[in-house]
């Protein structure tokens, strides 16, 4: 009975991480690429405090230049996509 209860608590928690990554990876490669260079929510180049965070969000990939931008993006995240938006409609023209 011990070794069906350690089995079962193996498979449950080692694979539990599995499924989260891909769920992640179908995300990210229907994810629409983010078009700037800069951190939206910080403004500072991205790769200057080393690897970009990326989030994506509702379908749409988001470069941070650190992790804590993230909670600061959440709080507005329609304000936010709305200037990355702008930002590529400039860029377009």
């Amino acid at each position: 009975m011990k070794n069906v209860f350690v089995a079962l608590f193996a498979t449950t928690f080692l694979a539990a991480p599995l499924t989260g990554v891909a769920g992640d990876a179908k995300t990210t490669d229907k994810a629409k690429p983010y078009p700037l260079t800069t951190c939206i929510v910080s403004g500072e180049k991205l790769g200057g405090m080393g690897d970009p965070y990326v989030h994506t969000y509702q379908n749409r990939e988001i470069k941070f230049c650190c992790k804590s931008c993230l909670k600061n993006f959440n709080k507005d995240a329609a304000g936010y996509l709305k200037k990355i938006d702008a930002a590529e409609q400039k860029a377009k023209k």
